[in-house]
């Protein structure tokens, strides 16, 4: 048992050894579906970088973010925990608590430069000090570098050059010294120069419309318009391999794609469907990955931290509750390489203003789901409360668009408005879809008595690994997410006209506290 055990421990820590402290470059897009990418069989999106890294590496098919929004999706991805786990953070646009860490500054600790390009945590307040350090942290996701600008090829692309910024932070970085680079993409974010396309020369024709939208030429050339954005950070990851491949740390760099959630869409963005929050996800790690291999375990958010802290050889952090996939890296085989990551629980709680309830503002629509290979499992905390946001406040937990437009302007009342009910309408308390079958979620199957017990056995799960997490909402204390301050108080008061309202007043008085943290 021994000379087993020590077998396995001399495979397990030798791609460790081979290359001590590995590079690692995470790249991250805001707001790009899963089947943008052609490594997933897209075809109107053209993704040669991101193929690259899955052609080279190893793809992901059944990743998650968690939380469909910015600010909780990635802090799930920085400090390695649920979304339910990390109290304000869990919400969109919170005051982040200086409780947490981040794996950059933890790694940071350990010797490594760390940087960050365009996006990064956000948006949000942060008040997170330097791991160790007396300066205030830049940025959860590390220090800026966002110096080098370049023109952009049409109206709603950032300016920053986030490829070149990378190059400069190389530059900069001593050749005997490890790092860890975040670059955040703003695209494909809103908004986008309305008909893009056309000047980009495209096809309509080449657009392939979800289930849940009618097909017509405004969602159409709102698609496009968004393929575009898409596309300039697929460029971004072209150019930036590039620059590795340049100063020779190509091979011995941890590379990592994925995007935040889904793309700013009604129906996708924030929203507890698949689209919002199945991502993609591929890595490229020089000759540790074999390249080519199609894994179907279940990854999340919350894992990468751990995951990026074992490939390092740093100590996992006790606030840590995500699980490493080293192993499904390190694996030779495609496929589901550990039974049991079969499944994957989410949730969301506010992640914008403008939904109220009596005399409450600003509060959450609490959901938690259990997504499996065959099914995804929702339970809807709130039901009577408007899921995108109070209709008379304009839906904002959608962001502006074409597509936005042209269903909120469906006369309510006809047959064709049922386009508007998938996207902003009311919703049961249990919702249920067939994944297999019905990849866009539009056939819930929660009124069928046929699927009455699988609806209880995966309530029952669900349930059980909320509470084994500490989840305040499945324990009868989720009120407080309702409480936790959003931090632009000032558009809520303009919003709401209550120029007085102080929603850290009323969560200090609420919950006896005298600060927020």
């Amino acid at each position: 048992m021994k000379i087993f055990v020590g077998l396995l421990l001399g495979l397990w820590i030798s791609p460790l050894m081979a290359g001590d402290q590995p590079n690692i470059l995470f790249i991250i897009a805001d707001d790009a579906s899963r089947d943008s990418f052609g490594a997933y069989g897209c075809q109107y999106v053209k993704t040669p970088g991101f193929d690259r890294i899955a052609r080279e590496g190893v793809l992901f098919t059944q990743a998650y973010n968690c939380n469909p929004k910015c600010a909780p999706a990635r802090a799930c991805l920085l400090t390695g925990r649920y979304s339910w786990q990390l109290e304000e953070t869990c919400n969109h646009n919170p005051f982040l608590s200086k409780k947490w860490k981040f794996y950059p500054y933890l790694l940071e600790e350990r010797g490594y430069a760390i940087g960050f390009t365009g996006k990064g945590w956000g948006p949000g307040i942060w008040n997170a000090e330097d791991a160790g350090k007396s300066r205030k942290a830049d940025n959860p996701a590390g220090h800026p570098w966002n110096q080098l600008q370049k023109k952009p090829p049409y109206k709603g692309i950032n300016s920053i050059d986030y490829a070149a910024n990378f190059e400069a932070f190389l530059k900069a970085t001593p050749d005997d010294k490890p790092f860890c680079f975040w670059l955040g993409t703003k695209e494909p974010h809103r908004g986008y120069g309305l008909d893009n396309w056309k000047l980009d020369g495209r096809d309509l024709a080449d657009v392939v419309v979800p289930e849940y939208y009618p097909d017509n030429k405004t969602i159409r050339g709102d698609l496009a318009d968004y393929a575009i954005e898409v596309e300039w950070y697929d460029k971004h990851i072209v150019q930036a391999l590039k620059h590795l491949e340049d100063h020779g740390q190509l091979e011995n760099t941890l590379i990592i794609a994925t995007s935040d959630h889904g793309m700013p869409f009604p129906r996708v963005k924030g929203q507890i469907y698949d689209d919002g929050f199945h991502v993609p996800f591929a890595v490229r790690w020089g000759d540790r990955i074999k390249p080519g291999r199609t894994v179907t375990d279940f990854v999340t958010f919350p894992d990468l931290a751990p995951t990026l802290l074992e490939v390092t050889g740093v100590p996992l952090d006790d606030q840590m509750t995500g699980s490493s996939f080293l192993p499904q890296l390190l694996a030779t085989d495609s496929g589901r390489i550990n039974a049991e990551r079969d499944h994957t629980l989410l949730g969301k709680e506010r992640h914008d203003i403008g939904r109220t309830d009596g005399e409450l503002l600003s509060v959450a629509y609490p959901s938690r789901a259990l997504r499996n290979d065959q099914y995804l499992y929702i339970r809807n905390f709130e039901p009577h409360r408007w899921p995108v946001g109070d209709p008379e406040y304009g839906l904002l937990n959608c962001d502006d668009s074409p597509t936005k437009q042209f269903l909120t302007n469906l006369t309510q009342g006809d047959a064709s408005n049922k386009w508007y009910d998938m996207s902003f309408g009311k919703r049961p308390v249990e919702q249920l879809f067939d994944m297999q079958n019905d990849p866009d979620c539009v056939r819930d199957l929660a009124s069928d008595p046929a699927f009455a017990g699988t609806m209880s056995q995966l309530w029952l799960q669900l349930r059980t690994e909320l509470e084994a997490q500490g989840d305040p909402r499945v324990l009868g204390q989720g009120e407080i997410f309702d409480y936790y301050p959003n931090c632009r108080i000032d558009r809520q008061q303009k919003l709401y006209g209550k120029p007085d309202y102080d929603p850290v007043k009323i969560f200090e008085e609420k919950f006896e506290k005298t600060s927020l943290d």
